[in-house]
């Protein structure tokens, strides 16, 4: 007779599978448990991520959103505050121009961050350096 064999079926590799959070059973020596009636409780353990895993789901995320990225409290602080520096008397700010500001101020800064990320990676790096920072602004000046 011959003996049947069982054919493997394929597997498959889950991408998103070490994202998940996974539950373990933890069973407590009488003295832990507060109540009786209560079985084994059950721990949330997370799972590490590799590194820079994180930070590239943070960019996805941030890349996707449209809101802005500096919180608006600390913002219209610092404004108010340079401002104090360079008027004589106490100057208002409308909220449309606060908001118009944050948002020419973010888009400069993002837009810099870019070209020093072009600079670092032009010289084999992953890494913005402060000569990129330094570079991509001498690029922007003599522009």
């Amino acid at each position: 007779m011959k003996k049947r064999t069982r054919a493997k079926a394929p597997t498959l590799r889950l991408q998103g599978r070490r994202h998940k959070r996974t539950t373990m059973k933890v069973s407590r020596s009488p003295r832990e448990t507060k109540s009786p009636k209560r079985g084994p409780s059950t721990q949330v353990i997370k799972k590490r991520f590799r590194p820079g895993a994180r930070a590239l789901q943070e960019i996805r995320q941030f890349q996707k959103s449209t809101d802005l990225l500096i919180q608006k409290a600390p913002f219209c602080r610092l404004v108010r505050e340079i401002t104090m520096d360079y008027a004589l008397d106490e100057m208002r700010w409308q909220v449309a121009a606060l908001m118009a500001l944050q948002e020419a101020a973010e888009a400069y800064m993002t837009r810099l961050f870019e070209d020093a990320n072009l600079c670092a990676i032009h010289a084999k790096r992953v890494t913005i350096q402060p000569k990129d920072m330094e570079l991509a602004l001498r690029l922007k000046r003599d522009k």
